[in-house]
């Protein structure tokens, strides 16, 4: 678990909207991610956050600056192995759940493996089966999107993250469409992931109370991180179990 899964280096992006106007979305940012992190991203809309979020994804390129995943230097990749990269060393897990919906939960989350291939069918189906029963959703692996709830779509969404062994999780809003207890239910569920595999977590979130789940905030304002701080008292589903029961004593 030792070492630095992420190496971000004085990364700066400008957007060239026309020959007199630009933006520069993000200006000298540096961050260095341990492997078994989970942090959250936050900050208002325009502050950087999801540009920030795209570079990490490989879905966007920084004007200057390095950015180094798990040993690789994503300066000098070509678009191809970009993609490889992505499917290879990232889960993406996105705030409208983004499943095929004329597609079971299983055949969902079986679609990474289909596209890298190299294994069986059985093979696939074994393994999107087993983090099917992972997320808690063992039984529903026939059932289609418009079937599920949004929580139990998330988890279909987060089991597909993982089935690729990615060395990241990028999480963008992933409680955005979600109602209280669900939500609580989703954060859980990432917590437990990110302590019992140690799977490195970043998640962008504009609720505080999301973002106390995890062990550290980093905040964007302007295209700069302007903190960068642990959390002091984290949530857990454990926490809001046990107080759920005390207003049910009461």
């Amino acid at each position: 678990m030792p070492g630095k899964i992420i190496q971000v280096s004085e990364i700066e992006k400008i957007y060239q909207l026309s020959e007199e106007v630009s933006v520069r979305a993000l200006k000298s940012v540096s961050l260095d991610v341990k492997r078994g992190e989970y942090i959250s991203i936050m900050g208002a809309s325009g502050s950087g956050k999801s540009t920030f979020m795209n570079i990490l994804g490989f879905l966007d390129t920084p004007t200057s600056g390095t950015y180094i995943l798990d040993g690789i230097d994503g300066s000098s990749l070509t678009k191809n192995q970009k993609a490889e990269i992505r499917n290879r060393k990232i889960g993406f897990v996105f705030q409208g759940f983004n499943l095929l919906s004329r597609t079971s939960a299983l055949e969902n989350v079986e679609l990474p493996l289909y596209y890298r291939g190299g294994q069986s069918s059985e093979e696939q189906k074994r393994k999107a089966s087993e983090l099917l029963d992972l997320v808690g959703l063992s039984g529903r692996e026939d059932h289609f999107p418009s079937k599920l709830s949004g929580g139990e779509q998330q988890r279909v969404a987060i089991a597909r993250s993982l089935v690729n062994n990615p060395a990241i999780i990028l999480a963008d809003e992933p409680t955005g469409n979600l109602d209280t207890k669900n939500t609580e239910d989703i954060m859980g569920l990432f917590t437990r992931l990110n302590s019992e595999t140690g799977i490195t977590i970043i998640m962008v979130t504009h609720e505080p109370d999301v973002a106390k789940y995890t062990n550290r905030i980093v905040l964007f304002r302007d295209g700069n991180i302007i903190d960068d701080s642990p959390v002091k008292k984290r949530k857990s589903r454990t926490a809001v179990k046990k107080k759920a029961n005390k207003k049910k004593q009461s």
